[in-house]
This record gives C-alpha cells, structure tokens and sequence, in this order.
C-alpha cells in the first residue's frame, strides 16, 4: 500500500516555517510522505498551505496560493486542499463561506488535527522535533510564541496570543538534536525576543538562555531576532559583546523616530530612549551590526516627521535596514482610532527616499570592509562564485559574500576571507589560505 504524499506550503516569515517543519516531521513519524513546496505535478494526495495573515501583500499572497492549489485540485493534480496558520486562525469563520472549494480549514497550530485527519493512528513526535528545509548547516530556532506589546498597528497579538516563553531545557534540548544533524548556526526568533522568560521565570532572562546555549559543542553561531526597544535587558548585551559564539548583529524593530507617531503607534518608547539606546549598545558590543525596520505614511505622519525618520537614519548609519508603508489592518487599534489619511503615493514616495538614502549609507558602509578579513560560513556554489555569508548577514535578507573560486570550498563549512570588492549589497572576497 503506497503512502499518502503531503506536500507542505508554508508562506510569510520564519516562524511560519518552523511551525511547517514541526507538521512535516509529524507527518513523517505518522507514515506519511512528507514534501516541501514541491510543484503541482508532483502528485501529492493532500497539500496543505501554512498561510500568512500580517499585512495586506501577504494576506493577499496566501489567498492566491489557495486559489491555485483549488485550480491544481480541479484539474486532478491533488486530491485535497488544506489550509492552516495566520491567515485561517483570523479569518476562521469568514473564509471557509468565501472560499468553499477548500476541504479543511485549521488554525495556526493545529498540527495534530492536520496529521489526524490524514491517519487514524499515529505516533507521538517530539514537541521540538521537525525537518529542517532550509540548508542542513542553519536553522531558525523559535524561543516564544505570541506577543503582549499590542503595538497599534500591528495584528500579530490578535492572530497568536499573549506571549509564552519555551521552557529553557527544551530550548536547549532542541539545540543539542539540531547539531547532532549538522547545524551550526542558529537564527534565534520570536515575535517578540527580549521579553523571553518573563512569563515562566519571572524575569527577562534572554541573556541567561544565550549563555547556555552557546555552551553547547557544536554550536558556532547564535544569531538574534526581532527584539524590542523598550524595556531592552541591557545584560544581554555583555553576552554578545563577551562570548564569541554570538553573532555581533542585532535585529531590533525600531518603526519611528518622531515622538508623536511612536506615541500613535504605542511603541512604549521616546525618540530620546531610542537614541540612548542604540549608543548603549554600540559602546557596549563594538562592531556590532544593527539591523532596523522602519514605517512611512502612518496616521499623523507629516512631512515634518518623515524628515525627522530621515536624519536619524542619516545620524545612525544602520548596516541594515528594511522599511515599509504603513497599511491599515482589521481590528487592530490604529485601525479603530485612527484614519488612514496618507495618500497611497505620498507612502510610496517616502518610501522610496527613505531605502534610497539607506542605499547611500549601505554603499559606503560595504566599501568600508574592502580589505577586511571575514569568517564566512558557506551556503552554496554557482558557476564563478562560492556564495557564503558572515556573522553579520542574516539568510534570505542580508547581504552576502562571493567567494571566487581560487581553491575548493564546501558548503556548510566556513573560511577566512579577504574582501576585495564591494556592493551595496554584496561583498566579493578570496579565501585565505
């Protein structure tokens, strides 16, 4: 008797893949074949579809998603079209009467309803096991779950709940089974990572859970994530600065500068802090790269106030930055108080100066590590180049580093390399023999 084949489809951030490679190994343990993102003909008999519900251009990228795989249905492709995560935990009873051609509807993580619908029987899998699809030598490593922040723009709290550490044990324990399978950096995420064991422990204990699992053999970088400005431990950042294992990088979502709108977007932080702030942690771990998100076109955000946004990324140079345009969401606060009064091209026009003028600095800021020596760890080759990244680049969304191929080089491990070049966004570099 063949196995039921389940190709797994997950959209929208890394959280979201964690939770898919915690369904594909539930499958697997349970008989199934389990695939990833494999294409229509494959011939799966059930694809589920791991949906995105944060902001307008992910919502609507999950609904087309569904809509091809209910077309690859008709045609024969697939038998049954599931769909589970953010966008079917908020939507719950309104998309299963728009979209009826959908077999199964779950929530976000209803990972035991999925594998039971499949199989009347099957194994208990570990809480922290999972396959991982992204290259075998990192993985992303989820320490909390929802959010208690309740930012007014933001609808994460309402798709996910209050926050909720992991047990450390548990943290470490996955870590320890992750490196037996040969990786070797670990990309920490949470919604919202410096509020971790606050809840379980009593205190923010981010730093402690750093220390020990940088303590583990086989560990060589811890990378971290979507930490919060206000209420920063500053313990952390004697870990980052101390223990080599951790990554000089730091990715912290700072959204405004302008007192008015961070007090709109109840960000629980002044402009002043956010400033004390990053010159605490700049003295504090030298060489660190900061990486920020911003928001343009928020209700209230004049001119005066997006040229605030302006000087101060001008001021604080961020080796990197990502930004987007403000877009009103369902329930959320902003979306009950506030009018979405931005034109849709004013948006796009601060848009656009706002990544130009981070264009500028990233240049001149790439320039800057000509000569310098990097240890890379290598992701993959192409034809001219060995493609690797370095304790600053972060997968998919960071800069990488084009190794030319003077001498063999193998994927997943790392090299010394000099940097000769240099990109806005690539660095081009020879290994040191």
């Amino acid at each position: 008797m063949s196995k039921t084949k389940v190709n797994v489809i997950s959209l929208g951030c890394s959280k979201n893949l964690i939770d898919a490679e915690r369904l594909m190994r539930m499958l697997d343990d349970a008989g199934c074949v389990a695939g990833f993102e494999c294409p229509v003909d494959w011939g799966a008999d059930l694809v589920v579809i791991n949906t995105c519900g944060f902001i307008g251009d992910a919502k609507e990228e999950s609904i087309d998603t569904i809509l091809n795989w209910i077309k690859a249905k008709n045609e024969g492709f697939v038998k049954e079209v599931c769909v589970m995560g953010c966008l079917s935990e908020r939507y719950r009873k309104e998309l299963p009467i728009e979209i009826e051609e959908v077999d199964l509807w779950f929530g976000k993580y209803d990972w035991t309803g999925i594998v039971s619908h499949i199989m009347a029987k099957h194994p208990a899998s570990a809480r922290y096991d999972r396959i991982i699809t992204t290259p075998r030598h990192h993985a992303y490593l989820k320490i909390a779950e929802g959010c208690n922040r309740f930012c007014a723009f933001c609808a994460i709290p309402l798709i996910t709940g209050r926050f909720h550490s992991r047990p450390i044990e548990e943290i470490e324990a996955e870590v320890k089974l992750m490196v037996s399978r040969g990786v070797k950096e670990f990309n920490i995420i949470a919604q919202e990572l410096t509020s971790y064991g606050l809840d379980l422990y009593g205190h923010r204990c981010l730093a402690d859970l750093i220390r020990r699992l940088a303590k583990i053999e086989g560990v060589e970088w811890l990378r971290l994530h979507y930490a919060y400005p206000a209420e920063f431990p500053l313990e952390l950042l004697d870990v980052m600065a101390n223990e080599p294992k951790v990554c000089k990088y730091l990715d912290i979502a700072l959204q405004h500068i302008s007192d008015k709108v961070l007090m709109g977007m109840r960000r629980h932080i002044t402009g002043k802090e956010t400033r004390a702030l990053l010159e605490k942690i700049r003295a504090r771990v030298p060489g660190i790269h900061i990486r920020t998100t911003l928001m343009v076109g928020y209700p209230g955000e004049t001119e005066k106030e997006f040229e605030e946004l302006m000087e101060f990324v001008r001021e604080q140079r961020f080796e990197r930055m990502g930004a987007f345009a403000y877009c009103e969401e369902d329930d959320t606060i902003a979306a009950k108080t506030f009018v979405d009064e931005v034109p849709e091209e004013v948006k796009q026009s601060r848009l656009d100066r706002l990544m130009a003028l981070q264009e500028e600095i990233s240049t001149e800021l790439q320039q800057s590590k000509v000569g310098q020596h990097l240890k890379v760890i290598i992701d993959r080759e192409e034809e001219d180049y060995y493609v690797g990244r370095s304790q600053y680049d972060s997968p998919e969304v960071d800069p990488e580093v084009l190794i030319k191929k003077t001498q063999q080089l193998t994927k997943g491990e790392f090299c010394n390399v000099v940097i000769t070049e240099a990109m806005p966004f690539e660095l081009i570099g020879e290994p040191l023999l």
